[in-house]
């Protein structure tokens, strides 16, 4: 059993990033994100972390700073928020399509405009397309189990693509719940040491990604959709595993609240999780016959386990 700490949901984001090991850390600071560069910079600093952290000037540069460091065999975080998003969106497409693993957390929030930085998850959708696996957080322990089943799958063989590691700004970003913990020693017997493949390497030259042509182009293109299809296996058997060694399991690629005799379902996704399952049992007492399924990822889009579980029900409601 791990230690127990009561932290808000970007802390657990940045320790649970630290538990990982990660050789380079680069980020800008952006609301509600901050305080996850903020503490992971602090432990670098404190010799808590044995890490490089790169200070950047933009969120542009954080994705291209951690993209070559990962093209040379290192195992690398960055985090950001709406706009920094959108700012490193060059670099965010081209992390995927090179199919170079790394983690980013996003403490999700609307977009500009009208001028705003209250909690949504525009951001995370708008970039759904760009070929990362994206998975949402309900809790925050969740947040820090997720930093960690986010790099085995990210860097499993059959995957090779980066994840990001979504949660609800504010409400998880900057809310304190309980949560327990893993030491170093039990995250290393989970995640092993990472070994990357060097793409970059001093000694010997090479150009990466160079112009491609159309018939090649396409080939990556279905290697790339093969491998998202083929992280919904994995992302199944990393949450078996994690559940094996610290008994938390959060269900997968979709998680199912009394859905088994359920005659409505709603669907949610993120924070509003928990509120939704009030809700249920709310319901429940009344007598009637009510289910939740959480939806954890957006991408690799669990179409199998959704239909399955919302095979038996007469009615099922989407809140946006």
């Amino acid at each position: 059993m791990g230690k127990l700490v009561a932290m808000t949901g970007n802390t657990a984001a940045y320790t649970g990033a630290a538990l990982c090991r990660p050789d380079l850390i680069a980020a800008y600071p952006i609301t509600p994100q901050s305080s996850v560069v903020e503490g992971l910079a602090g432990m670098v600093y404190n010799g808590k972390l044995d890490s490089n952290f790169v200070q950047v000037e933009s969120e542009h540069s954080a994705m291209s700073v951690v993209q070559g460091a990962a093209a040379a065999g290192g195992r690398v975080f960055t985090a950001t928020s709406a706009q920094g998003l959108a700012l490193m969106y060059e670099p965010y497409f081209r992390m995927s399509t090179l199919r170079i693993p790394m983690v980013m957390a996003l403490a999700t929030r609307e977009m500009t405009s009208p001028e705003t930085i209250w909690s949504g998850q525009q951001d995370a959708m708008s970039v759904r397309e760009a070929g990362w696996i994206q998975m949402f957080c309900e809790s925050n322990q969740e947040i820090l189990d997720m930093m960690l089943q986010a790099y085995m799958i990210a860097e499993d063989p059959r995957v090779q693509l980066p994840v990001n590691v979504c949660y609800d700004g504010f409400y998880s970003s900057h809310l304190i719940e309980g949560l327990e913990v893993p030491s170093q020693a039990e995250a290393d017997a989970f995640l092993p040491a990472y070994a990357g493949k060097t793409y970059l390497d001093p000694g010997a030259p090479a150009a990466l990604d160079p112009l491609t042509p159309g018939d090649l182009m396409l080939k990556y293109r279905k290697n790339h959709l093969d491998a998202m299809e083929a992280a919904q296996a994995v992302i199944e058997e990393v949450d078996v595993k994690f559940a094996a060694r610290f008994g938390r399991s959060y269900g997968g690629l979709i998680e199912e609240y009394k859905t088994e005799d359920a005659d409505v379902v709603i669907l949610t996704i993120g924070g509003m999780s928990g509120t939704g399952k009030d809700a249920v049992d709310a319901a429940r007492e009344k007598g009637i016959k009510a289910g939740l399924v959480k939806l954890r990822f957006t991408r690799p889009f669990p179409a199998k386990r959704m239909a399955k579980a919302l095979a038996n029900c007469k009615a099922f409601a989407v809140i946006d």
